[in-house]
């Protein structure tokens, strides 16, 4: 099969959001003037990178990359990644790899010192995944404020 793995569009609202009921068991947003606008901001945004696998015209994989200014390690930008999903019937054909092989590109050629993502996942095998994409779990420890 032949997947595309790109940044998302304007045409790509209704798959990308059918895709994140995958994550957490998200509802499908109504779309609302709200929904739209952040739709449109995150479009705009030259540092919110949402990437994909496109599977004629199917988004099945995904994760975001956000940019971070910074005025330490010289100045260079981190990147947070987030909202990491496949499709449960694309799982295990190294989409989600290659999703993150993009945003790696990303961070190369935008001198990133680092990028980092969190997981509330517990499980060998998706701690595992990310360990095999080059992510580690042993030198820093997270921490978050839920508000």
């Amino acid at each position: 099969m032949g997947y595309i793995i790109r940044e998302i569009n304007a045409n790509d609202f209704d798959g990308l959001m059918q895709l994140y009921t995958e994550l957490h068991n998200n509802e499908l947003p109504i779309k609302t003037d709200r929904v739209i606008g952040i739709w449109n901001k995150i479009l705009n945004d030259k540092d919110h990178h949402v990437i994909i696998a496109d599977d004629n015209g199917s988004i099945v994989s995904s994760c975001v990359l956000v940019v971070v200014p910074n005025l330490t390690h010289a100045q260079r930008p981190y990147g947070l990644i987030e909202n990491v999903v496949t499709k449960s019937l694309y799982r295990r054909k190294g989409l989600a790899t290659q999703c993150f092989n993009y945003a790696a590109e990303i961070a190369k050629e935008n001198n990133y010192y680092k990028t980092m993502l969190l997981t509330g996942a517990k499980d060998s095998g998706t701690l595992d995944f990310y360990m095999q994409a080059g992510y580690n779990g042993e030198d820093k420890k997270a921490f978050i404020k839920w508000l």
